[in-house]
């Protein structure tokens, strides 16, 4: 069945219709580039009032502080929340405020700091009676008569030791005697010293751990001196290898060489004189705020609603870092650095912030800017081992002063009870 003539507009019908759609599409776009000329107009406006307005005023900033005699400073910058930490020297305690922060009225936090000399006879390290003597930044014990060493803690041998002064045959030696124009020379092999009388001398083995332990002597060995007939050897803890200068001490990296025990799902991280099993975890969701794993150290934000403030200002990335140290490491040490980047067609932030906000020690470490894109955890007091310590630190990113985001890096240090 052919379809009916009055069912299609004619040629003339179609013109006038499409004809129709141009005039309403130009009225449209007549209305659009009218609302796009008053908004560039209220904009420009705006922007000219703005310009007139009052300069915003400078920054508060705070007066320059001064490191403590016999003392260091760290931190350069004087401006509103930004922090300045203060350590002393070997010798001397921090008395006042180790950090200070800068307030928006112009002031400090906390009291001036001073470095302190500290008493070295206060802490009674003369042992079995005897008295400490103050020095300059040492001390110096006088020993009854039966006992030396510097703190004391060798008993004196008053007298040549007797023939019996062991029971273990290897300890001594027949001497060795020759007769010499009617006169009897008796002598030791090397590692051994004659005791008794000539009509009964012994060979006795001279203990050079005992001897060289005494002040003045050289250290012999890094950990363990054991005493051999005739001559020592050193010995070094669990976990660790006796180099080829046979006195030296070189940790065992027991995860290059597979000789954990840890379990699939854990991360071998070798440490001083061992290892440890780990497995860093998200946090748990809280609200509108959940993580996910992206390596196993690694955890990042999911995006966020855009209503959502807590959880824009929430950490965008966490990370995880296991450090290994030895015991009474010199200071001041850098431990860790934190960076930006930028994504690539993206601007990056044009001021960063870095700050300590949590852990179990935090006294011991400052972090500080070491460049307009980096900023350095620093290791200020010794750390004596064995311990484990944690510190979290952050980086808030910032572009023309407005919070962009928050990076925090959580830092878990194993502390060697060794100082090798």
């Amino acid at each position: 069945m052919s379809p009916s003539p009055q069912s299609c507009l004619s040629r003339q019908q179609l013109l006038a219709a499409i004809r129709q759609m141009q005039q309403l599409l130009k009225g449209q776009e007549t209305r659009f580039t009218e609302g796009l000329r008053v908004m560039k107009s209220r904009l420009s406006t705006l922007h000219a009032s703005l310009a007139k307005a009052a300069p915003e005023p400078p920054a508060v900033s705070c007066p320059a502080l001064q490191a403590p005699a016999d003392g260091k400073k760290f931190g350069t910058k004087y401006l509103v929340e930004h922090e300045v930490h203060f350590t002393c020297d070997p010798g001397f305690q921090l008395l006042g405020s180790s950090t200070r922060m800068c307030q928006a009225n112009g002031s400090w936090t906390g009291q001036e700091p001073r470095c302190a000399e500290i008493s070295e006879c206060s802490s009674s390290p003369c042992q079995n009676g005897g008295t400490c003597l103050e020095g300059l930044n040492q001390y110096k014990c006088l020993c009854p008569q039966q006992w030396t060493g510097a703190a004391c803690q060798y008993q004196a041998q008053t007298a040549p030791p007797a023939w019996s002064v062991t029971d273990d045959p290897a300890f001594s030696r027949q001497p060795r005697c020759a007769q010499i124009d009617q006169t009897q020379h008796c002598s030791c092999e090397p590692g051994f010293h004659m005791s008794g009388t000539a009509a009964n001398g012994l060979c006795q083995d001279l203990n050079e751990c005992e001897v060289y332990k005494r002040e003045g002597g050289p250290r012999l060995c890094t950990h363990t001196c054991v005493n051999l007939p005739g001559s020592y050897r050193c010995a070094c803890p669990s976990g660790y290898l006796l180099l080829g200068d046979g006195k030296s001490c070189e940790d065992i990296d027991e995860c290059a060489l597979s000789q954990d025990n840890c379990t699939r799902g854990t991360t071998c991280i070798n440490t001083g004189g061992g290892f440890q099993c780990v497995s860093p975890q998200c946090p748990q969701p809280t609200g509108n705020v959940t993580y996910v794993k992206t390596s196993p150290f690694q955890c990042e934000r999911n995006p966020c609603p855009m209503e959502s403030r807590s959880c824009h200002q929430a950490p965008k990335t966490i990370s995880f870092h296991y450090l290994p140290l030895p015991s009474n490491l010199l200071t001041p040490t850098p431990l860790f650095r934190m960076a930006t980047a930028a994504a690539p067609g993206r601007p990056g932030p044009d001021s960063l912030r870095f700050g300590i906000v949590g852990g179990n020690n935090r006294g011991h470490f400052v972090m500080q800017r070491s460049d307009r894109q980096t900023g350095e955890l620093i290791l200020v007091q010794s750390l004596k081992g064995p311990q484990t310590i944690h510190v979290d630190v952050d980086m808030s990113e910032y572009l023309d002063r407005v919070f962009q985001a928050k990076h925090v890096s959580k830092i878990t240090v194993f502390v060697s009870a060794y100082e090798f």
